[in-house]
Parts: structure tokens; sequence; C-alpha cells
């Protein structure tokens, strides 16, 4: 089940421990600030499907491994990944679940469109997008022509409007949804909207009947959902999946905990990443647990490395951190932007994906390696051939 229940205010409490939260104006200051990373990616680069699909194992994509104390960089494969950690390394991981998130919408006009769920509000309204469908039939799933890559945006005001789902279903849009918490953004263009759905069968029977994963035109062909699933994944919410923990198999945790690395589980459910404009980040659900609280602030005692796998569990970790790093329990919504500015406080390693260019997460990664050191490694990835987006080649940065 998703989750439903109202913000934890111990948990708000936490983050007003905490360094105030960059507000969307100063992130957006900050991604503009980061001339230098804005770089062409080339159509080539773009994985277009999983590596099962190119006849890879989940764990044979490519690895590359950068220092930032000494710039050096290190080109392997994901499998091997146990050489670069140690005994007494505790990576953090993000164990939510992929839904089936985009559904065939229809307005009172016939139009047709795409619905994607992104964010489960506390009073069961959603945070959703609308997408043009893609007019490309060559890409098209024949047995649902909705499977497919979505175009751009769908910006016109629908204030009210209900748009028709499968099976009876309907999602009514009552309003702009406001990241900040402030005022809709009016007048102009409008992404994200509230709504309330109006289903009848349960959320997860229905979307794995009549929903697909989220995907872009990088992706052409439709993938089960359960290529987009991570191995550990617990609960289902995440409207994208969490890519920087899909390589991980049952064998490579296995040998990884028998080696001495330590796995500190936590739960954020992503929203969507379409993110034309390079907004920030707007407000996710997260949950930190004790256990996972008191063993990173152990490794961190003990000196060994937190490595957070994804932007996302940096995002949380950083949330429920205090002044001096110390990592306390919290539930809650994070609206937390992580730029140079700001600075992280927690871990010390990520291992993330690599991102699109002028994209916010480049502005979290900044915050942990610097500009210089973050320019060295993307053009060493694009140099070697790496491959961005979901399904595509991973990054681990190291002290």
């Amino acid at each position: 089940m998703l989750i439903s229940q109202p913000i934890d205010t111990a948990a708000c409490k936490l983050c007003d421990q905490a360094a105030p939260n960059t507000s969307s104006t100063d992130a957006r200051s900050a991604l503009t600030a980061l001339p230098r990373l804005d770089f062409t990616l080339p159509p080539e680069l773009e994985a277009s499907e999983p590596p099962e699909a190119r006849g890879l194992a989940r764990d044979d994509v490519r690895l590359m491994v950068s220092y930032r104390a000494t710039d050096r960089i290190v080109h392997t494969r994901f499998t091997d990944l146990g050489a670069y950690l140690a005994p007494g390394d505790t990576l953090v991981i993000n164990t939510s679940g992929t839904m089936n998130a985009a559904l065939p919408a229809r307005r009172n006009n016939g139009q047709t469109l795409e619905l994607r769920l992104s964010t489960h509000l506390p009073d069961e309204r959603w945070v959703v997008e609308l997408r043009q469908p893609s007019a490309d039939d060559a890409n098209a799933d024949k047995a649902n022509p909705y499977h497919r890559p979505a175009a751009g945006p769908f910006r016109a005001d629908v204030t009210g409007e209900t748009l028709a789902l499968p099976a009876g279903g309907a999602a009514t849009l009552h309003a702009p949804y406001a990241p900040d918490g402030g005022q809709p953004p009016t007048p102009g263009p409008i992404r994200l909207w509230v709504a309330t759905l109006r289903l009848r069968l349960p959320l997860q029977t229905y979307l794995a009947q009549y929903g697909a994963p989220i995907r872009y035109s990088y992706v052409p062909q439709a993938w089960p959902n359960a290529y987009y699933q991570t191995v550990y994944a617990t609960e289902v919410g995440s409207a994208e999946m969490p890519s920087a923990g899909r390589a991980f198999t049952p064998e490579l945790i296995t040998r990884l905990v028998a080696q001495g690395v330590r796995i500190a589980p936590l739960l954020l459910h992503t929203g969507v990443a379409s993110l034309e404009e390079h907004e920030p980040p707007y407000a996710e659900y997260y949950r930190v647990p004790a256990t996972t609280a008191s063993l990173i602030n152990l490794t961190r005692a003990e000196g060994g490395r937190v490595i957070a796998v994804g932007t996302t569990v940096v995002r949380a970790l950083e949330t429920v951190a205090d002044a001096d790093g110390a990592v306390h329990p919290g539930e809650g919504w994070t609206d937390l932007v992580i730029t140079p500015q700001r600075g992280m406080r927690v871990a010390q390693g990520l291992l993330t994906g690599l991102h699109e260019p002028r994209a916010s997460h480049l502005a979290m990664l900044a915050a942990l390696t610097g500009e210089a050191h973050l320019r060295l490694t993307y053009a060493a990835a694009l140099d070697m051939g790496y491959l961005w987006h979901e399904f595509g080649d991973l990054h681990l940065l190291l002290p």
C-alpha cells in the first residue's frame, strides 16, 4: 500500500534542527550557476533498453570509480564493486519500489493524454503530470497504444476537468501544484497538478492491469515492470525507479556482506523526473528507520565510509542530519535541495547514474566532489562511451 499518513511531526522538528533547506529560488540560482557542467549528450549514449536486452547481466554494466582527492578515475564493471569497498563501509539503499505510474487518459473533448502519477499526498490526493502521447506509431505497443514513450508535457489549463481512465476510473484535476507550498504558478504553462483518483480496484491492482512504467523517448520499446525494480524493493511507491541500485543482484549483495560491507535501508518515494525546465526537485515522502540512523552514525564513529546508493538516499539522509552530520530517525516530506552552496554532511561516497546536462542532480554531485572533479569525470564518461539514464552505466564517487 502507498503511504497516506500525515506528516510525522518529530521528523519535521529534526528537519528544523538542520540548516534551512534551500528555497526553490536559491536552488534555481544554484543550478544556473553551473554553466561548465552543460554538455552535449550524444543520442547513442542514451541507454535505450535494459542491459539484459543487450546480453548483459544486471551487474555487468560499466562502473566508473572516481576519487575526488586525487582525481583518479578507474573504469571497471559493476560486478567488481567489492574491490572498491572496505570492511566497515556502509551502503545506504532506497527500498522504494516502482509503480506502473503511467495511465492512458481522455478529456471530455476526446483528446487522449498520458497521466503520470507522481506523488501520493497525505490527504489522499495525488500530484500528477499530463503528457501528450507520442505520434510515432512505429514505437507503439499494438496491444495498448498508450504504452509508448510520451511526447512533451501537456501544459494547458485544465483546472476542474475530470479525465476518464481505463475501466471506469477517473482523475479530477483540482489545481496546479505549487512545489514550494505557495500560490500555484499562474499565469503561464502548467506541468504538475493536484488531482483526486476514483478507481474501482485497489490502486496497485489497478496499476498492474492498466498502467505502465514511465518511460521517455530514448526507450522506444515497452518493458515489464520487473525491469524497473531493484532486487531489494520492499514498498511500492516511486513514480520512477531509484535506478542507482538497479545493478545490484542478490549474489553481489551476499558477496559484499561476506566481505564486511554493511547495508542500511531507508525509503524515499520518488516523483516524476521529467523536469524540462530544470526545476528544483519538489517534496517527496521519506522514512529513515532508527536502526539505519544508528548504523550510519556507528560507521562514521568507527572511521568507515557511508556511501549513498543514489541521489534519493542523499536527500533523505541530509533531511534528517543535524549540523554535525549525525543522522536521526525520521519520517515525513522533504523539499530539501542540495547544492554546492548548501553542502553535504553525511555521505562520504555516492553511487549514481549519469545525469543529463543541466540536471538538478549535478548540483548535488558538485556539493560532494566539487565542480572541477565532476567536469573531469563527465568528460571521461563521454570519451569512454558510458551509457546514460536508468538502464545505463554507473559512477561511484569516493573520497
